[in-house]
């Protein structure tokens, strides 16, 4: 089965990506880019950590949600807004639909990370649950923005959603601007276009390699292959990167910009889990720490070089939390 495009998007610019840094600002500090000696003895690697699990929400998706509301006129906001998520995004919709004084409901897949849940639900959005993925709960959601008239905010095709992440690829490239390689949990590609975009403007060096499940290897297969595919399924504890299928603006810079793409088995994420949490002494969710155990499973071929692992989010809930550390 392929997908096929319905919307033409267009790509951010650089200078989105500096318009939605001012707009973000009052509300999303800099979050560090942070070297941590135990991680580089356990890895064998000159590594820094970007710490995304530091913002507000404790993922990165909160600077696009912040984007892409405040630069929402008056008449949208009226309408209120409709998304899909497995929890970060729906988490940045919430709270910048709470800043913006917007109505907002977060669809979720069944059984979604309950704590996820709550904290949409804290943020002032309403929660509605159901299909056994990400996927199903989207085509929910799609049905509902069709019968209400509400802003439906994709999770991914948005060019707003990536000039705002895209800004903490600014500040990676600001504060080292001679990075050879960084590594990105790759699930709807946000955050890997926000790099892309933001590398390829500025000339800079660095090889930008995403990082996906296994388990969940739509995505890669798509990036890897002549078309585009629909996974069979996207069972990993890793929420962030369970997604069966590509969406178009990400896949439209992906695939042709992306320098490579690492599958991970589940014991290879839950390890990146444990190795963060020993060697940062921060705790982040399967997809937060994948960037982590990518880079350790290539680890002889980064040998003196400057890697920059990108720890998108530290939303893991406790029973996934009990098994990680149990195996």
């Amino acid at each position: 089965m392929t997908t096929t495009s319905t919307t033409a998007l267009i790509a951010p610019t650089l200078n989105d990506v500096y318009l939605a840094r001012e707009r973000i600002a009052p509300h999303v500090p800099r979050t560090p880019l942070m070297r941590h000696p135990l991680l580089d003895d356990a890895t064998g690697l000159t590594l820094w950590v970007k710490h995304e699990n530091h913002n507000p929400t404790g993922a990165f998706k909160v600077r696009g949600g912040l984007n892409l509301v405040g630069a929402m006129s008056a008449e949208e906001r009226a309408r209120g807004i409709v998304t899909a998520s497995t929890g970060n995004h729906g988490q940045s919709i919430a709270l910048a639909s709470r800043i913006h004084g917007v109505q907002a409901t977060v669809f979720v897949p069944d059984g979604n990370n309950p704590e996820k849940n709550a904290a949409i639900r804290a943020f002032g959005a309403t929660v509605e649950e159901g299909g056994k993925d990400f996927d199903d709960a989207r085509g929910r959601c799609e049905q509902r923005a069709n019968a209400t008239g509400a802003r439906y905010v994709h999770s991914a095709d948005e060019p707003l959603l990536i000039a705002g992440v895209g800004t903490y690829a600014l500040e990676v490239f600001e504060d080292l601007p001679n990075a050879d390689v960084v590594f990105v949990a790759l699930g709807g590609g946000s955050g890997a276009c926000g790099l892309i975009t933001v590398r390829n403007a500025l000339g800079a060096r660095a090889r930008i390699i995403g990082v996906g499940a296994a388990n969940a290897d739509g995505v890669y297969r798509s990036w890897k292959g002549p078309g585009r595919v629909v996974g069979e399924s996207a069972q990993t504890f890793a929420e962030g990167i369970a997604t069966r299928v590509s969406f178009d603006l990400p896949f439209s810079i992906y695939k042709q910009y992306l320098d490579d793409f690492v599958l991970l088995t589940e014991e290879e994420l839950a390890e990146g889990v444990r190795m963060a949490l020993k060697t940062t002494h921060n705790l982040p969710e399967g997809a937060g720490s994948a960037s982590i155990a990518a880079a350790y499973k290539l680890r002889q071929t980064l040998a003196e070089q400057r890697v920059v692992c990108i720890m998108s989010g530290g939303n893991i809930d406790a029973a996934k939390l009990k098994w990680v550390l149990s195996a």
